[in-house]
């Protein structure tokens, strides 16, 4: 896996993360989550702070959390398959159920030794997707664990790699671009065989002779608002001392923070989709036109 680390970025890094939740609560992934598929071989330890979920031929594996929330901010300190993990597909995300679901997305797409993973966002509003950005990392994420970050409010939904935002989605419903604020949405991780897509468009299969895959996790945080059905929608959208999300620091992103996106976008993004002019056939979706950050 090569490096792709930034000194000055870096330095901002750490800076941050000992900034950003100062009054985090840590949910342990015994106390939160449950296995939904591939038990069998994955596990939970460390006085159930930390997961592994693990691929083989016989499967993958997954778990999900007890709660659904509306608003606030999730996060995991995840250290990914190394190695050879072409094929493997590495899903961290926030949905609801349904054919007009609502979901938050991180993936990390494997690839082969020596070749960067790539991280694939995406939001989907009522079912519809189809809103991809992809970045190549700046650091090697199989070397260690880093943070990653949903931060999702009524104003916008932000991406976060080791409290460096990467990427920002903002409301604009009132001018008819579709934002998810009506549904619960709970936590998922999985690790999964996606080799007919994954890497390079499903052209590199999984080896499995480097198998068992393992993902680890520590550090599940959620410092959100927990659903309770429809009159959440109102109570965690509501500005109040305990809806911490929607304080005024949370509306727009400080100059250091767009300055640190900036960066990234401008050296480890991949693919956008308010670029693909002919994905589209010339007719883009509306918040392309719009100012995200």
């Amino acid at each position: 896996m090569a490096s792709f680390s930034h000194p000055l970025l870096v330095a901002l890094s750490v800076l941050a993360i000992v900034a950003f939740h100062p009054t985090s609560v840590d949910a342990k992934f015994s106390k939160s989550t449950y296995f939904t598929w591939g038990a069998h071989h994955a596990s939970v330890s460390g006085n159930g702070e930390e997961l592994q979920l693990v691929l083989d031929k016989t499967s993958g594996s997954a778990i999900q959390s007890k709660r659904a929330f509306l608003f606030g901010s999730i996060e995991m300190l995840i250290k990914l398959v190394p190695g050879n993990s072409a094929g493997t597909v590495t899903a961290y995300y926030v949905s609801s159920t349904g054919d007009r679901h609502d979901e938050i997305d991180f993936e990390f797409l494997g690839n082969v030794s020596g070749k960067p993973y790539i991280i694939h966002t995406n939001v989907y509003v009522q079912g519809n997707g189809s809103r991809e950005q992809q970045f190549y990392p700046w650091f090697d994420p199989t070397a260690d664990y880093h943070n990653y970050t949903i931060h999702w409010n009524p104003t916008a939904i932000v991406w976060y790699v080791d409290s460096v935002p990467i990427r920002v989605y903002r409301n604009y419903e009132s001018q008819g671009v579709p934002f998810p604020n009506k549904q619960g949405m709970r936590v998922y991780s999985s690790l999964w065989n996606a080799d007919n897509w994954a890497t390079r468009g499903g052209l590199e299969k999984i080896d499995w002779n480097s198998a068992p895959f393992i993902a680890r996790y520590r550090n599940f945080r959620a410092r959100a608002c927990k659903w309770n059905g429809p009159p959440s929608i109102t109570q965690c959208a509501v500005s109040s001392p305990a809806n911490w999300w929607t304080s005024p620091a949370y509306k727009q992103l400080s100059s250091a923070k767009q300055g640190q996106m900036k960066w990234v976008r401008d050296n480890h993004m991949i693919y956008n989709y308010c670029n693909d002019f002919k994905r589209f056939n010339g007719n883009m979706p509306p918040e392309c036109f719009k100012p995200q950050f």
